[in-house]
This record gives structure tokens, sequence and C-alpha cells, in this order.
């Protein structure tokens, strides 16, 4: 009861006309630049991050929540009618969706792409409420060991599970790691990796970082491999749902939901799982088996729902832990450290009517995309005829123009260049962005972690595995580490079989 007492004062707080307004802006704005091709929540929000210069951390947070699910829901749509997901959980949907449209039920897709969206982040929203308290009050009791070891295990499996390619993972952390140390040291105020420029004696500041990796380098991408071919928008009309579209959505609706959430409140959980996931599950049991592969509305309802919890169970390690386990929630920490709010176990307790507030905007957000973007469905499609050359144009101003505005320095202006020229690297070379962007704000926090670790044990390397807990999460390391190797090798060894078997 205190919990929705709580949640309660939160939407006191958020439900003034001029945050109603502020919501409401974010939403289509959110909607505006995630409908368009290529364009995924993280670059979104990073684009659109100096648009919250100026206002005060109440409504700065109510323009994340819109921009964040307003972002979301434009991935969809590209998804549909475009078949070019934002973003790679949204490649589950795409997959029915996109058949969905081309035989006249884009209308359909749509429709359930929202009301799945806005079904799984509601009660995936009310679920934030739930547990992070619950969280947070445990994580107050963590040592600086157990909390270097929880960083630790999150760039592990970050980089070495989740990913294609662990040896790119690691290159890609290392170079987030190697970008966080740029600066003074923050205990003997020695200056490292600065050569000899005074601008980089404060370090690099992650919106910079952000808007350059994804932003610029997004649109350096695409203008390489920019081919003047006219896109093909299939048309679509006021999205609706009939009886039995209603009939078949509900039930992967809810199993989405439940499969999304535990993914994304899990660090390093994303939501490419539990979308392929739900997409499996949905086809396993269905009535209509034989529509999938050319147009079951299931396939949409099932992943978009599990896309949307996920994103919103991601708010449960980065608001307690000062954890972001997604590309999307390391560029929303970088906003809240940006009002020099750090996320963490204090974070409930010392901003309480902050977070709450952030929690009710995202209830907020999420009813405003529903209400508002469905019947723009049609305008937002004629959005992707606008061509790239002027879109991406467009892009590059305000990526600029967002990273001279957060220190109005000139200097900001070249290191985003460098940074757009590194995401363009990383996007050649087919290196993972998240564990770079998680290096880079993870690094110094787990150095500090480290630091205090060692003091507390006059400096002796034991006193990283002083704690159980601790000695616990170095366990699951070790083995995150060594059994995708062993099952990589037993499914070698079992294919050498297989072969000599077919070969007698």
């Amino acid at each position: 009861m205190e919990t929705l007492g709580l949640l309660a004062d939160g939407l006191a707080n958020a439900v003034t006309l001029q945050n109603l307004m502020v919501a409401m802006i974010a939403v289509l704005l959110g909607t505006f630049v995630g409908v368009l091709p290529g364009i995924g929540p993280a670059m979104a929000i990073a684009l659109l991050l100096p648009l919250t210069y100026g206002l005060e951390p109440t409504q700065a947070f109510i323009m994340f929540a819109g921009l964040y699910y307003g972002a979301m829901y434009g991935g969809s749509t590209t998804s549909i009618l475009l078949n070019t997901p934002g973003e790679s959980s949204s490649v589950m949907t795409a997959i029915e969706g996109n058949k969905m449209a081309k035989a006249g039920r884009g209308a359909q897709a749509l429709a359930t792409a929202a009301v799945g969206s806005f079904i799984a982040g509601t009660i995936g929203t009310l679920c934030v409420a739930f547990f992070t308290p619950f969280l947070a009050t445990q994580a107050v009791k963590i040592g600086a060991p157990s909390y270097f070891a929880i960083m630790l295990l999150s760039m592990v499996l970050v980089t070495a599970v989740l990913g294609s390619s662990k040896l790119r993972g690691f290159i890609a952390l290392a170079i987030g790691l190697t970008i966080g140390l740029v600066g003074l040291d923050q205990s003997t105020a020695q200056p490292r990796l600065t050569f000899g420029f005074l601008p980089l004696a404060d370090g690099i500041d992650i919106v910079v970082v952000a808007v350059g990796l994804f932003a610029l380098g997004e649109a350096l991408w695409i203008a390489a491999h920019l081919r003047r071919v006219p896109v093909e928008v299939i048309p679509v009309g006021q999205p609706f749902l009939g009886k039995e579209d209603w009939k078949r959505s509900w039930g992967p609706w809810l199993r989405g939901t439940a499969l999304g959430f535990p993914f994304g409140a899990v660090p390093a959980g994303g939501a490419e799982t539990p979308t392929f996931l739900s997409y499996v599950t949905e086809r396993k049991i269905s009535k209509h088996k034989e529509e999938f592969g050319s147009g079951a509305i299931e396939g949409v309802a099932g992943p978009e729902a599990a896309n949307n919890a996920s994103a919103a169970g991601m708010f449960v390690p980065l608001l307690a832990l000062g954890l972001p386990v997604t590309a999307t929630a390391a560029v929303i920490l970088a906003a809240m450290r940006s009002y020099g709010i750090q996320p963490g176990p204090t974070l409930m307790s010392e901003q309480a009517d902050l977070i709450w507030t952030l929690l009710a905007s995202l209830l907020i957000g999420n009813t405003l995309l529903l209400f508002i973007n469905l019947p723009l469905a049609p305008l937002w499609a004629k959005l992707l005829r606008i061509p790239r050359p002027q879109l991406y144009a467009g892009i590059l101003f305000f990526a600029s123009l967002g990273a001279y505005t957060v220190n109005r320095s000139s200097f900001d202006l070249l290191l985003l260049l460098a940074f757009g020229l590194l995401g363009y690297a990383v996007r050649r070379f087919g290196l993972p962005v998240l564990p770079l962007i998680l290096g880079v704000i993870l690094g110094p926090m787990m150095e500090v972690k480290l630091r205090e670790a060692l003091d507390l044990s006059s400096g002796k390397v034991s006193g990283l595995f002083s704690e159980p807990l601790a000695i616990g999460i170095y366990a699951m390391v070790a083995l995150a580490l060594v059994v995708p190797i062993a099952l990589d090798q037993h499914d070698q060894r079992r294919r050498r079989l297989l072969s000599a078997i077919a070969g007698d």
C-alpha cells in the first residue's frame, strides 16, 4: 500500500497542465524520430537530449519518459511498414508485421503493436515501482567488493554471453574503458590520456560520446551505404482491431509481458532474447501455425509486448544499482548524470519525489502514446518517405547542436566528430556499441569501488573476496566465461563425430 501511495503522489506531481504538455510534446517528438528508418530509442534519446537542457529535473525526466516510449513505438511502425527495425529487439516484430502489412493488414499490425506496448509498458512500470524500492534497500547493504563484482559481472555478461563475438565484445569494452580513463585521476589528480589538452582534464562528457556514437556514427554509416532507391512504404489506414484480432492478441500480450520484464530487470538482460522466446512460444502454441511466416498477428503481439516489458524492466537495475543494461539505459543514465543525479542504492531515499514522479510519468507517457499516436499512424507512415540525404543532414545538425550545448565549447564539436568516426568504425568492423558505452560509464565507477575495496584491506587483493556475495558473483563470472566455451567445444566434437559417422 505504501508503494501505491508513493506512486499516487508521483502522479499528483506529474499531472499538471505544464507537465502534461511536456509529456505530449515528448511523445510526439520521440515517435517522430523513432519512426525514421534505422533510428532506435537510444539514438532518438541521444539526439533529443539537448531539448531537456533548461528544464527542471522533474520535467526533464517526464520528457525522457515520453521520448523513450515514443521512440519505442516509432520503431515498431518502421519495422511493420518498411521492414527496417530501428534496433535488434524489433527484428521479431518485423518478421510477421511486414508480412501483415503486405497482405493489407498493416492497420491491424500497428494496432496490436500499440495496444501490446501499452499493456506491457503499464504492467512493467508497475512492477518497477514495486521491485525497485526493495532492491534499493538491499543494495544499500552491499559493500564495495560486491558492488565491484556486480559491475564486472554486468560487463562480462554483455560482452561474453549476449554478444555474437566474444573477441569483438571485449575489444569494444576495452575501447570504452580507455575513454573512461581520460581526465584527472580521482585520487591523485594526475592527468590521464589528456595529451596536454586542458579541455580533456575534466574528462569527456558522456553526452558527447553517446551522440557521437549513435547519431553521428549512424549518419556516417548510412551515408557510406546510401543507395538512391525510392523507399517503398506500404500505405496504412486508421489502426484498429477486430473481434477475432482481440481474441488472438490478448494471450500473446500477457505472455510476452511475463517473458520480457524479468530479462529487462536482470543486469545485462536486454530485449533480444525475450522477443525471440516470445515469437518461438507463440509459433509453437498457436492454433494458426500455418499463418506464421505469412503474417500471423500473434507474431507481432507477443514480441512487441516482450520488447516493451523488457524496456520497462531495465529501469530496475538502472535506478536501484546505477547499472545500464541496454544502450538506451546508458543514454538515460548519461542524461541523469548531467543533472547531477547518480542512480544507485541511495537514490530512492535521497530523491524519492523525483523518482516516483519519473515512474508516474512513464505511465502517463505510455497512456498518451496510445491515445495520441494511433490516430496519427497515417502521418507517421508519410514521414518514412523523407529522402535519406535530407533526413541525415538534419540529424547531423541536431547532433552538432546538442554536443555544443553541453559545455558551449567548440572543442566538443571536434570530439563529436572523433566519436562519430569511431561509431562508423565500430559498425564497419562489427563491434557492438553497448559494451563500448558501458565501459565509458561504468569504468570510472568500477575504479572508485575497486579503490574502496583495496583501501579497506590495506591494498591486499584478498579484499576483493572479503564478502560472501562477492565470492558468489565471481563464481558466476567464471561460469559465464567458461560455460560458453565448453558448450562450443562440445558442439564441435559432436559435429565432427556426426561427420565421421556420415563419412563411414
